[in-house]
Protein backbone atom coordinates (compact mmCIF):
# COMPACT_ATOMS: atom_id res chain seq x y z
CA UNK A 1 0.00 0.00 0.00
CA UNK A 2 2.77 2.58 0.93
CA UNK A 3 4.03 1.40 -2.59
CA UNK A 4 0.82 2.83 -4.28
CA UNK A 5 0.72 5.40 -2.26
CA UNK A 6 4.47 6.89 -3.45
CA UNK A 7 4.70 5.78 -7.29
CA UNK A 8 5.26 9.41 -8.34
CA UNK A 9 8.70 9.53 -8.78
CA UNK A 10 9.22 6.41 -10.42
CA UNK A 11 9.42 6.11 -14.57
CA UNK A 12 5.64 5.63 -16.27
CA UNK A 13 6.19 2.64 -17.54
CA UNK A 14 7.38 1.43 -13.75
CA UNK A 15 4.46 2.73 -12.61
CA UNK A 16 1.72 1.14 -14.86
CA UNK A 17 3.62 -2.23 -14.20
CA UNK A 18 3.54 -1.75 -10.71
CA UNK A 19 -0.35 -0.60 -10.89
CA UNK A 20 -1.28 -4.07 -13.14
CA UNK A 21 0.26 -6.23 -10.35
CA UNK A 22 -1.41 -4.43 -7.76
CA UNK A 23 -5.14 -4.47 -9.19
CA UNK A 24 -4.58 -8.46 -10.65
CA UNK A 25 -2.99 -9.75 -7.41
CA UNK A 26 -2.44 -7.16 -3.94
CA UNK A 27 -5.95 -6.00 -4.48
CA UNK A 28 -7.36 -9.34 -4.67
CA UNK A 29 -5.36 -10.89 -2.14
CA UNK A 30 -6.95 -8.05 0.20
CA UNK A 31 -10.59 -8.87 -0.83
CA UNK A 32 -9.73 -12.47 0.05
CA UNK A 33 -8.23 -11.84 3.38
CA UNK A 34 -11.62 -9.38 4.58
CA UNK A 35 -9.59 -6.47 3.97
CA UNK A 36 -12.06 -4.13 2.18
CA UNK A 37 -10.98 -1.06 2.53
CA UNK A 38 -7.48 -2.05 1.80
CA UNK A 39 -8.55 -3.29 -1.37
CA UNK A 40 -10.64 -0.11 -2.30
CA UNK A 41 -7.59 2.27 -1.90
CA UNK A 42 -5.21 -0.13 -3.78
CA UNK A 43 -7.55 -0.52 -6.66
CA UNK A 44 -8.21 2.99 -7.00
CA UNK A 45 -4.86 4.04 -6.95
CA UNK A 46 -3.99 1.39 -9.32
CA UNK A 47 -6.93 2.66 -11.76
CA UNK A 48 -5.41 6.47 -11.25
CA UNK A 49 -2.07 5.01 -11.99
CA UNK A 50 -3.29 2.74 -15.09
CA UNK A 51 -6.26 5.26 -16.53
CA UNK A 52 -5.52 8.54 -15.34
CA UNK A 53 -8.40 10.31 -17.67
CA UNK A 54 -10.88 7.56 -17.36
CA UNK A 55 -10.02 8.27 -13.96
CA UNK A 56 -10.41 12.35 -13.66
CA UNK A 57 -13.96 12.26 -15.49
CA UNK A 58 -15.15 9.36 -13.75
CA UNK A 59 -14.24 10.95 -10.23
CA UNK A 60 -15.36 13.74 -11.46
CA UNK A 61 -19.05 12.82 -13.07
CA UNK A 62 -19.37 10.83 -9.76
CA UNK A 63 -19.11 14.27 -7.94
CA UNK A 64 -21.51 15.97 -10.02
CA UNK A 65 -23.94 13.00 -9.58
CA UNK A 66 -23.93 13.02 -5.66
CA UNK A 67 -26.02 16.23 -5.69
CA UNK A 68 -28.50 15.26 -7.67
CA UNK A 69 -28.97 12.19 -5.30
CA UNK A 70 -29.64 13.87 -2.17
CA UNK A 71 -33.07 14.49 -2.12
CA UNK A 72 -33.74 10.78 -2.45
CA UNK A 73 -31.45 9.53 -0.43
CA UNK A 74 -32.86 11.92 2.10
CA UNK A 75 -36.37 10.68 1.97
CA UNK A 76 -35.42 7.12 1.71
CA UNK A 77 -33.34 7.67 5.00
CA UNK A 78 -36.00 9.44 6.99
CA UNK A 79 -38.81 6.27 5.50
CA UNK A 80 -35.94 3.67 7.06
CA UNK A 81 -35.71 5.35 10.41
CA UNK A 82 -39.26 6.07 10.84
CA UNK A 83 -40.20 2.56 10.58
CA UNK A 84 -37.55 1.22 12.37
CA UNK A 85 -38.28 3.62 15.55
CA UNK A 86 -41.63 2.20 15.35
CA UNK A 87 -40.32 -0.98 15.41
CA UNK A 88 -38.32 -0.50 18.36
CA UNK A 89 -35.14 -0.59 16.92
CA UNK A 90 -31.92 1.29 16.77
CA UNK A 91 -29.43 1.77 13.72
CA UNK A 92 -26.71 3.32 12.00
CA UNK A 93 -27.76 3.75 8.46
CA UNK A 94 -25.26 4.66 5.71
CA UNK A 95 -25.57 5.67 2.18
CA UNK A 96 -23.10 3.28 0.63
CA UNK A 97 -21.38 4.32 -2.40
CA UNK A 98 -18.97 1.85 -5.07
CA UNK A 99 -15.38 3.16 -5.49
CA UNK A 100 -14.49 4.61 -8.61
CA UNK A 101 -12.36 1.36 -9.78
CA UNK A 102 -15.84 -0.78 -8.93
CA UNK A 103 -17.83 1.79 -10.94
CA UNK A 104 -15.25 1.86 -13.92
CA UNK A 105 -15.04 -2.63 -13.52
CA UNK A 106 -19.03 -2.56 -13.45
CA UNK A 107 -19.58 -0.14 -16.21
CA UNK A 108 -17.06 -1.94 -18.20
CA UNK A 109 -18.29 -5.79 -17.92
CA UNK A 110 -22.03 -5.08 -18.44
CA UNK A 111 -21.89 -2.58 -20.93
CA UNK A 112 -23.47 0.53 -18.50
CA UNK A 113 -23.16 3.71 -18.67
CA UNK A 114 -22.43 5.92 -15.45
CA UNK A 115 -26.34 6.93 -15.33
CA UNK A 116 -27.09 3.43 -15.32
CA UNK A 117 -24.80 2.33 -12.41
CA UNK A 118 -25.59 5.57 -10.36
CA UNK A 119 -29.38 4.91 -10.74
CA UNK A 120 -29.12 2.00 -7.86
CA UNK A 121 -29.13 3.50 -4.09
CA UNK A 122 -27.07 1.71 -2.06
CA UNK A 123 -27.27 1.60 1.85
CA UNK A 124 -25.59 0.04 5.28
CA UNK A 125 -27.47 -0.63 8.26
CA UNK A 126 -25.43 -1.07 11.10
CA UNK A 127 -27.36 -2.84 14.33
CA UNK A 128 -26.12 -4.39 17.57
CA UNK A 129 -26.29 -7.92 17.10
CA UNK A 130 -27.35 -10.89 15.04
CA UNK A 131 -31.00 -11.02 15.93
CA UNK A 132 -31.58 -7.62 15.18
CA UNK A 133 -30.13 -8.08 11.41
CA UNK A 134 -32.89 -10.36 10.81
CA UNK A 135 -35.80 -7.90 12.33
CA UNK A 136 -34.20 -4.86 10.65
CA UNK A 137 -34.63 -7.57 7.27
CA UNK A 138 -38.58 -7.70 8.44
CA UNK A 139 -38.50 -4.01 8.57
CA UNK A 140 -37.05 -3.56 5.08
CA UNK A 141 -39.48 -6.02 3.43
CA UNK A 142 -42.31 -4.28 5.06
CA UNK A 143 -41.53 -0.81 3.59
CA UNK A 144 -40.69 -1.77 0.16
CA UNK A 145 -41.21 -5.11 -1.84
CA UNK A 146 -37.78 -7.35 -2.60
CA UNK A 147 -36.75 -7.83 -5.49
CA UNK A 148 -37.57 -11.61 -5.92
CA UNK A 149 -34.05 -14.17 -5.82
CA UNK A 150 -32.26 -10.78 -4.62
CA UNK A 151 -31.82 -11.68 -1.02
CA UNK A 152 -28.45 -13.59 -0.09
CA UNK A 153 -28.02 -14.66 3.75
CA UNK A 154 -24.27 -14.11 4.06
CA UNK A 155 -24.53 -14.64 8.27
CA UNK A 156 -25.73 -17.92 8.11
CA UNK A 157 -23.63 -19.15 4.82
CA UNK A 158 -20.54 -16.74 5.33
CA UNK A 159 -18.49 -15.70 2.15
CA UNK A 160 -15.11 -17.99 2.06
CA UNK A 161 -12.94 -14.64 3.26
CA UNK A 162 -15.71 -14.62 6.66
CA UNK A 163 -17.86 -11.78 4.95
CA UNK A 164 -20.97 -11.90 6.94
CA UNK A 165 -23.94 -9.72 6.60
CA UNK A 166 -27.88 -10.00 4.80
CA UNK A 167 -27.80 -8.39 1.42
CA UNK A 168 -31.40 -7.61 -0.30
CA UNK A 169 -32.68 -5.49 -3.55
CA UNK A 170 -35.92 -3.54 -2.60
CA UNK A 171 -38.22 -1.45 -5.41
CA UNK A 172 -37.96 2.04 -3.67
CA UNK A 173 -40.11 5.15 -4.32
CA UNK A 174 -40.44 6.34 -7.50
CA UNK A 175 -39.44 2.31 -8.67
CA UNK A 176 -35.74 2.83 -8.16
CA UNK A 177 -33.75 0.15 -6.78
CA UNK A 178 -31.72 -0.42 -3.25
CA UNK A 179 -29.34 -2.27 -2.32
CA UNK A 180 -29.51 -3.16 1.06
CA UNK A 181 -27.25 -4.09 3.23
CA UNK A 182 -27.56 -5.07 7.30
CA UNK A 183 -25.06 -6.26 9.51
CA UNK A 184 -23.90 -6.12 13.19
CA UNK A 185 -20.88 -3.61 14.08
CA UNK A 186 -18.62 -6.55 14.76
CA UNK A 187 -19.43 -7.83 11.04
CA UNK A 188 -18.72 -4.37 9.70
CA UNK A 189 -15.18 -4.17 11.65
CA UNK A 190 -14.70 -7.82 10.16
CA UNK A 191 -16.10 -6.32 6.52
CA UNK A 192 -13.82 -3.69 6.52
CA UNK A 193 -10.62 -4.25 7.95
CA UNK A 194 -11.37 -8.58 7.75
CA UNK A 195 -8.14 -10.24 9.69
CA UNK A 196 -7.12 -6.86 11.00
CA UNK A 197 -10.00 -6.14 12.73
CA UNK A 198 -8.99 -7.89 15.95
CA UNK A 199 -6.20 -5.26 16.60
CA UNK A 200 -8.06 -2.39 14.92
CA UNK A 201 -11.06 -2.58 16.87
CA UNK A 202 -10.12 -4.88 19.86
CA UNK A 203 -13.24 -6.67 19.90
CA UNK A 204 -11.92 -8.86 23.08
CA UNK A 205 -12.74 -12.32 20.50
CA UNK A 206 -9.49 -14.46 20.49
CA UNK A 207 -7.57 -14.42 17.03
CA UNK A 208 -7.68 -18.04 17.04
CA UNK A 209 -11.78 -18.44 17.13
CA UNK A 210 -12.76 -15.62 15.02
CA UNK A 211 -14.42 -16.24 11.69
CA UNK A 212 -12.40 -14.47 9.17
CA UNK A 213 -9.02 -15.34 10.88
CA UNK A 214 -9.79 -19.17 10.39
CA UNK A 215 -10.81 -18.63 7.16
CA UNK A 216 -7.76 -16.75 6.22
CA UNK A 217 -5.85 -18.97 7.83
CA UNK A 218 -6.88 -22.19 5.94
CA UNK A 219 -6.76 -19.87 2.56
CA UNK A 220 -3.06 -19.10 3.52
CA UNK A 221 -2.78 -22.29 4.05
CA UNK A 222 -4.01 -23.78 0.93
CA UNK A 223 -1.50 -20.83 -0.50
CA UNK A 224 1.14 -22.34 0.59
CA UNK A 225 0.31 -25.90 0.19
CA UNK A 226 0.08 -24.96 -3.99
CA UNK A 227 2.93 -23.00 -3.92
CA UNK A 228 4.95 -26.30 -2.45
CA UNK A 229 2.95 -28.30 -5.82
CA UNK A 230 3.41 -25.97 -8.47
CA UNK A 231 5.76 -27.16 -10.85
CA UNK A 232 7.54 -23.85 -10.70
CA UNK A 233 6.47 -19.46 -9.94
CA UNK A 234 4.41 -19.37 -13.82
CA UNK A 235 2.11 -22.13 -12.59
CA UNK A 236 2.01 -21.14 -8.88
CA UNK A 237 0.74 -17.43 -10.52
CA UNK A 238 -1.62 -19.32 -12.70
CA UNK A 239 -3.26 -21.21 -10.06
CA UNK A 240 -2.98 -18.24 -7.77
CA UNK A 241 -5.25 -15.89 -10.40
CA UNK A 242 -8.04 -19.01 -10.03
CA UNK A 243 -8.40 -18.92 -6.54
CA UNK A 244 -8.61 -15.34 -6.44
CA UNK A 245 -11.21 -14.67 -8.80
CA UNK A 246 -14.15 -17.61 -8.05
CA UNK A 247 -17.42 -16.79 -8.10
CA UNK A 248 -18.90 -18.97 -5.56
CA UNK A 249 -21.61 -21.98 -4.82
CA UNK A 250 -22.44 -23.22 -1.34
CA UNK A 251 -22.29 -26.82 -0.67
CA UNK A 252 -22.44 -29.48 2.03
CA UNK A 253 -20.56 -33.06 2.47
CA UNK A 254 -23.31 -35.84 3.85
CA UNK A 255 -22.50 -34.80 7.91
CA UNK A 256 -23.78 -31.24 7.06
CA UNK A 257 -20.56 -28.79 6.95
CA UNK A 258 -20.79 -26.34 4.43
CA UNK A 259 -17.87 -25.86 1.77
CA UNK A 260 -17.23 -22.52 -0.41
CA UNK A 261 -16.44 -23.44 -4.17
CA UNK A 262 -16.12 -21.17 -7.48
CA UNK A 263 -18.81 -21.46 -9.45
CA UNK A 264 -18.34 -24.38 -12.20
CA UNK A 265 -16.47 -26.88 -9.53
CA UNK A 266 -16.99 -30.53 -9.94
CA UNK A 267 -17.19 -33.63 -7.79
CA UNK A 268 -13.57 -33.59 -8.17
CA UNK A 269 -12.76 -30.21 -6.88
CA UNK A 270 -15.40 -30.83 -4.01
CA UNK A 271 -13.15 -33.94 -3.26
CA UNK A 272 -9.59 -31.78 -3.00
CA UNK A 273 -11.25 -29.14 -0.61
CA UNK A 274 -12.35 -32.12 1.71
CA UNK A 275 -8.66 -33.27 1.94
CA UNK A 276 -6.25 -34.29 -0.86
CA UNK A 277 -6.38 -37.58 -0.04
CA UNK A 278 -9.66 -37.90 -0.62
CA UNK A 279 -9.21 -36.12 -4.02
CA UNK A 280 -6.13 -38.87 -4.78
CA UNK A 281 -8.41 -41.30 -4.00
CA UNK A 282 -11.84 -40.15 -5.82
CA UNK A 283 -13.80 -42.76 -7.80
CA UNK A 284 -17.33 -41.82 -8.23
CA UNK A 285 -19.82 -39.11 -6.67
CA UNK A 286 -23.33 -39.19 -5.42
CA UNK A 287 -25.47 -36.12 -5.67
CA UNK A 288 -28.05 -36.49 -3.06
CA UNK A 289 -28.31 -39.77 -3.33
CA UNK A 290 -27.87 -40.29 -7.02
CA UNK A 291 -24.22 -41.28 -8.93
CA UNK A 292 -22.47 -38.20 -11.19
CA UNK A 293 -19.81 -38.25 -13.90
CA UNK A 294 -17.10 -36.71 -12.34
CA UNK A 295 -17.26 -33.97 -14.53
CA UNK A 296 -20.51 -32.79 -13.70
CA UNK A 297 -21.08 -29.25 -12.33
CA UNK A 298 -22.21 -28.59 -8.99
CA UNK A 299 -24.58 -25.97 -7.61
CA UNK A 300 -25.58 -24.64 -4.26
CA UNK A 301 -27.56 -26.72 -1.86
CA UNK A 302 -26.53 -29.40 -3.08
CA UNK A 303 -25.49 -32.37 -0.45
CA UNK A 304 -21.96 -34.52 -2.17
CA UNK A 305 -20.70 -37.83 -1.05
CA UNK A 306 -17.33 -38.65 -2.48
CA UNK A 307 -16.80 -42.70 -3.20
CA UNK A 308 -13.11 -43.70 -2.83
CA UNK A 309 -10.82 -46.51 -3.46
CA UNK A 310 -7.00 -46.87 -1.75
CA UNK A 311 -6.17 -47.98 -5.55
CA UNK A 312 -7.62 -45.43 -7.37
CA UNK A 313 -5.72 -42.19 -8.43
CA UNK A 314 -5.53 -39.07 -10.21
CA UNK A 315 -6.54 -38.74 -13.75
CA UNK A 316 -4.76 -36.84 -16.17
CA UNK A 317 -8.50 -36.08 -17.84
CA UNK A 318 -9.43 -34.11 -14.83
CA UNK A 319 -7.06 -31.70 -15.61
CA UNK A 320 -10.05 -30.61 -18.57
CA UNK A 321 -12.62 -29.77 -16.33
CA UNK A 322 -11.45 -28.91 -12.49
CA UNK A 323 -11.74 -25.34 -11.97
CA UNK A 324 -9.65 -24.66 -8.32
CA UNK A 325 -6.30 -24.13 -7.60
CA UNK A 326 -6.06 -26.87 -5.11
CA UNK A 327 -7.06 -29.67 -7.50
CA UNK A 328 -5.34 -28.89 -10.60
CA UNK A 329 -2.01 -28.05 -8.00
CA UNK A 330 -2.54 -31.39 -6.31
CA UNK A 331 -3.39 -33.19 -9.94
CA UNK A 332 -0.29 -31.99 -11.83
CA UNK A 333 1.95 -32.85 -8.36
CA UNK A 334 0.35 -36.20 -8.77
CA UNK A 335 1.62 -36.44 -12.16
CA UNK A 336 4.87 -35.10 -12.36
CA UNK A 337 5.82 -37.57 -9.31
CA UNK A 338 4.17 -40.56 -11.35
CA UNK A 339 6.38 -39.34 -14.53
CA UNK A 340 9.11 -39.19 -11.97
CA UNK A 341 9.38 -42.75 -10.95
CA UNK A 342 8.33 -43.86 -14.57
CA UNK A 343 11.12 -42.43 -16.07
CA UNK A 344 13.16 -44.02 -13.94
CA UNK A 345 11.63 -47.37 -14.16
CA UNK A 346 12.12 -46.72 -18.09
CA UNK A 347 15.82 -45.51 -17.49
CA UNK A 348 17.05 -48.14 -15.74
CA UNK A 349 15.39 -50.67 -18.65
CA UNK A 350 17.00 -48.86 -21.00
CA UNK A 351 20.54 -48.76 -19.52
CA UNK A 352 20.37 -52.56 -18.89
CA UNK A 353 19.58 -52.57 -22.38
CA UNK A 354 22.34 -51.55 -23.65
CA UNK A 355 24.61 -52.71 -20.81
CA UNK A 356 23.70 -56.26 -21.74
CA UNK A 357 25.27 -55.92 -25.09
CA UNK A 358 28.76 -55.50 -23.02
CA UNK A 359 27.98 -58.80 -21.69
CA UNK A 360 27.33 -56.48 -18.03
CA UNK A 361 24.30 -54.94 -15.71
CA UNK A 362 23.73 -52.43 -13.53
CA UNK A 363 24.19 -54.36 -10.68
CA UNK A 364 27.82 -55.66 -11.92
CA UNK A 365 28.99 -51.54 -12.55
CA UNK A 366 31.30 -50.33 -9.62
CA UNK A 367 29.38 -47.72 -7.44
CA UNK A 368 32.45 -45.22 -8.84
CA UNK A 369 31.55 -44.92 -11.99
CA UNK A 370 27.92 -43.84 -11.34
CA UNK A 371 29.39 -41.51 -8.89
CA UNK A 372 31.73 -40.49 -11.85
CA UNK A 373 28.62 -39.58 -13.71
CA UNK A 374 26.40 -38.04 -11.38
CA UNK A 375 28.93 -35.57 -10.64
CA UNK A 376 30.21 -35.02 -14.23
CA UNK A 377 26.53 -34.53 -15.24
CA UNK A 378 25.89 -32.17 -12.20
CA UNK A 379 23.27 -34.40 -10.32
CA UNK A 380 22.61 -35.27 -6.92
CA UNK A 381 21.65 -38.93 -7.30
CA UNK A 382 21.78 -41.94 -9.13
CA UNK A 383 18.07 -41.80 -9.83
CA UNK A 384 18.32 -39.03 -10.78
CA UNK A 385 20.57 -40.20 -13.87
CA UNK A 386 17.87 -43.17 -14.88
CA UNK A 387 14.80 -40.16 -14.85
CA UNK A 388 17.13 -38.01 -17.53
CA UNK A 389 17.68 -41.30 -19.56
CA UNK A 390 14.04 -42.43 -19.45
CA UNK A 391 12.90 -39.10 -20.54
CA UNK A 392 15.37 -39.05 -23.21
CA UNK A 393 17.47 -35.90 -21.62
CA UNK A 394 20.32 -38.53 -22.26
CA UNK A 395 21.38 -41.33 -24.78
CA UNK A 396 21.01 -44.63 -22.54
CA UNK A 397 23.71 -46.37 -25.32
CA UNK A 398 26.74 -43.46 -24.18
CA UNK A 399 25.94 -43.47 -20.94
CA UNK A 400 26.35 -47.64 -21.18
CA UNK A 401 29.30 -46.93 -23.01
CA UNK A 402 31.19 -44.24 -20.43
CA UNK A 403 30.53 -46.63 -17.49
CA UNK A 404 32.05 -50.01 -19.51
CA UNK A 405 34.48 -47.50 -20.96
CA UNK A 406 34.27 -49.01 -24.44
CA UNK A 407 32.42 -48.04 -27.76
CA UNK A 408 31.95 -51.50 -29.45
CA UNK A 409 29.55 -53.88 -28.06
CA UNK A 410 29.56 -57.74 -27.69
CA UNK A 411 26.50 -58.39 -29.32
CA UNK A 412 22.92 -56.39 -30.37
CA UNK A 413 21.00 -54.85 -27.70
CA UNK A 414 17.78 -56.56 -27.29
CA UNK A 415 15.14 -55.19 -28.57
CA UNK A 416 12.70 -53.15 -25.71
CA UNK A 417 9.67 -54.90 -25.50
CA UNK A 418 6.69 -52.67 -25.00
CA UNK A 419 3.64 -53.44 -23.44
CA UNK A 420 1.36 -50.62 -23.43
CA UNK A 421 1.16 -49.97 -19.54
CA UNK A 422 4.70 -48.56 -19.34
CA UNK A 423 2.60 -44.99 -18.55
CA UNK A 424 3.38 -41.31 -19.79
CA UNK A 425 7.18 -41.60 -20.54
CA UNK A 426 5.94 -44.54 -23.17
CA UNK A 427 3.28 -42.90 -25.63
CA UNK A 428 1.88 -43.56 -28.69
CA UNK A 429 2.39 -41.42 -32.24
CA UNK A 430 -1.05 -40.36 -33.04
CA UNK A 431 0.02 -39.66 -36.70
CA UNK A 432 0.29 -43.52 -37.38
CA UNK A 433 -1.95 -45.03 -34.66
CA UNK A 434 0.65 -47.92 -34.07
CA UNK A 435 -0.98 -51.30 -32.30
CA UNK A 436 0.22 -54.80 -31.29
CA UNK A 437 1.28 -57.17 -34.83
CA UNK A 438 2.45 -53.77 -36.31
CA UNK A 439 6.56 -53.44 -37.25
CA UNK A 440 7.37 -50.59 -34.97
CA UNK A 441 10.15 -48.84 -34.16
CA UNK A 442 10.89 -45.87 -31.11
CA UNK A 443 11.97 -42.10 -31.49
CA UNK A 444 13.49 -40.92 -28.08
CA UNK A 445 12.38 -37.37 -27.97
CA UNK A 446 13.93 -35.28 -25.26
CA UNK A 447 12.15 -34.49 -22.47
CA UNK A 448 8.79 -36.70 -23.46
CA UNK A 449 10.86 -40.49 -23.61
CA UNK A 450 10.14 -42.86 -25.92
CA UNK A 451 7.59 -42.15 -28.73
CA UNK A 452 6.51 -45.40 -30.69
CA UNK A 453 5.73 -45.20 -34.60
CA UNK A 454 4.97 -47.81 -37.05
CA UNK A 455 8.04 -48.61 -39.04
CA UNK A 456 7.50 -46.46 -42.53
CA UNK A 457 5.32 -43.96 -40.77
CA UNK A 458 5.71 -41.33 -43.05
CA UNK A 459 6.36 -38.18 -40.23
CA UNK A 460 9.47 -40.08 -39.53
CA UNK A 461 11.01 -39.64 -42.13
CA UNK A 462 12.58 -36.09 -41.64
CA UNK A 463 13.95 -37.99 -38.36
CA UNK A 464 15.46 -40.98 -39.59
CA UNK A 465 19.00 -39.31 -40.05
CA UNK A 466 19.37 -38.85 -36.20
CA UNK A 467 20.29 -42.40 -35.88
CA UNK A 468 21.54 -42.37 -32.11
CA UNK A 469 17.69 -41.12 -31.05
CA UNK A 470 16.07 -44.94 -32.20
CA UNK A 471 15.54 -47.63 -30.31
CA UNK A 472 14.67 -51.67 -31.53
CA UNK A 473 11.48 -52.41 -29.65
CA UNK A 474 9.15 -55.02 -29.65
CA UNK A 475 5.69 -55.83 -29.02
CA UNK A 476 5.72 -57.62 -25.39
CA UNK A 477 3.63 -60.91 -25.58
CA UNK A 478 1.06 -59.50 -22.57
CA UNK A 479 0.01 -56.51 -23.76
CA UNK A 480 -3.67 -55.81 -22.28
CA UNK A 481 -4.39 -52.98 -23.19
CA UNK A 482 -6.63 -51.15 -26.19
CA UNK A 483 -5.09 -48.96 -28.78
CA UNK A 484 -6.70 -46.05 -31.24
CA UNK A 485 -6.97 -46.71 -34.93
CA UNK A 486 -8.14 -45.09 -37.33
CA UNK A 487 -10.26 -46.64 -40.52
CA UNK A 488 -11.96 -44.87 -42.98
CA UNK A 489 -15.55 -46.12 -44.41
CA UNK A 490 -17.07 -45.59 -47.81
CA UNK A 491 -21.06 -46.08 -47.18
CA UNK A 492 -23.69 -45.14 -49.54
CA UNK A 493 -26.12 -41.88 -47.62
CA UNK A 494 -29.18 -44.09 -46.22
CA UNK A 495 -31.31 -43.77 -42.47
CA UNK A 496 -29.38 -45.27 -40.26
CA UNK A 497 -26.17 -45.84 -42.06
CA UNK A 498 -24.15 -43.81 -38.51
CA UNK A 499 -26.14 -46.58 -36.19
CA UNK A 500 -26.05 -49.69 -38.01
CA UNK A 501 -22.27 -48.95 -38.42
CA UNK A 502 -21.77 -48.05 -34.52
CA UNK A 503 -23.71 -51.08 -33.79
CA UNK A 504 -21.41 -53.68 -35.93
CA UNK A 505 -18.34 -52.02 -34.64
CA UNK A 506 -19.99 -52.48 -30.54
CA UNK A 507 -21.06 -55.88 -31.37
CA UNK A 508 -16.91 -57.08 -32.46
CA UNK A 509 -16.15 -55.73 -28.66
CA UNK A 510 -14.95 -52.10 -29.75
CA UNK A 511 -16.18 -48.71 -29.05
CA UNK A 512 -16.03 -45.48 -31.26
CA UNK A 513 -13.75 -42.69 -30.23
CA UNK A 514 -14.47 -40.32 -32.80
CA UNK A 515 -16.59 -39.53 -36.20
CA UNK A 516 -15.48 -37.25 -38.39
CA UNK A 517 -18.69 -37.47 -41.78
CA UNK A 518 -17.43 -36.32 -45.63
CA UNK A 519 -20.31 -36.42 -47.61
CA UNK A 520 -19.38 -37.22 -51.36
CA UNK A 521 -21.36 -36.88 -54.44
CA UNK A 522 -23.50 -39.54 -56.11
CA UNK A 523 -25.24 -40.21 -52.35
CA UNK A 524 -21.98 -41.44 -50.72
CA UNK A 525 -20.25 -40.46 -47.56
CA UNK A 526 -16.77 -40.91 -46.09
CA UNK A 527 -16.80 -42.02 -42.16
CA UNK A 528 -13.65 -41.72 -40.63
CA UNK A 529 -13.58 -43.40 -37.15
CA UNK A 530 -11.34 -43.75 -34.42
CA UNK A 531 -12.02 -47.15 -32.89
CA UNK A 532 -10.58 -49.02 -29.62
CA UNK A 533 -8.85 -52.16 -30.99
CA UNK A 534 -6.44 -54.82 -28.82
CA UNK A 535 -3.81 -55.82 -31.98
CA UNK A 536 -4.18 -56.00 -35.35
CA UNK A 537 -6.36 -59.72 -35.21
CA UNK A 538 -9.19 -57.62 -33.90
CA UNK A 539 -9.08 -54.95 -35.79
CA UNK A 540 -9.09 -57.19 -39.02
CA UNK A 541 -11.83 -58.74 -37.50
CA UNK A 542 -13.82 -55.76 -37.04
CA UNK A 543 -12.83 -54.69 -40.63
CA UNK A 544 -14.71 -58.09 -41.85
CA UNK A 545 -17.62 -57.32 -40.02
CA UNK A 546 -18.09 -54.09 -41.25
CA UNK A 547 -17.36 -55.18 -45.29
CA UNK A 548 -20.60 -57.40 -44.85
CA UNK A 549 -23.14 -54.35 -43.92
CA UNK A 550 -24.94 -53.78 -47.36
CA UNK A 551 -24.26 -49.97 -47.07
CA UNK A 552 -20.42 -50.19 -47.00
CA UNK A 553 -18.82 -49.51 -50.29
CA UNK A 554 -15.18 -50.44 -49.20
CA UNK A 555 -13.07 -49.85 -46.02
CA UNK A 556 -9.44 -49.34 -45.28
CA UNK A 557 -6.90 -48.51 -42.45
CA UNK A 558 -5.63 -45.20 -42.54
CA UNK A 559 -1.69 -44.90 -42.02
Amino acid sequence: LHNMRTLGHLRPEKRRRIANETLDIYAPIAQRLGMNLMRCELEDLGFHVQYPIRYRVLQSSVRKSRGNRKEIVSQITASIINRMEQEGLSADIQGREKNLYSLYKKMVSKQLTLSEVMDVYAFRIIVDDVDACYRMLGVMHNLYKPVQGKFKDYIAIPKANGYQSLHTVLFGPFGVPIEVQIRSRDMDNMAEAGVAAHWLYKTGESVGNNLAHRKARQWLQGILEMQKGSGDSMEFLENLRIDLFPDEIYVSTPKGEILTLPRGSTPVDFAYAVHSDVGNNCVAARVGRHVVPLSSQLETGESIEIITSPTSHPNPAWLNFVVTAKARTNIRHYLRNLQTEEAVLLGRRLLNKHLTAFSTNIDEIPVERFNELISEFDLTQFDDLLEDIGLGNHSALLIAQKLVHETTPDSEAQALMIAGTEGMVVSFAKCCHPIPGDPIHGYVSSGRGIIIHQRGCKNTSHLRVQNEKWLDVAWSTDVERDFPVDIMVHSKNQRGTLATIAAAVSESDSNIDNVVIDERDGGYSDLRLTIEVSDRKHLARIIRRLRRLDMVERISRIN
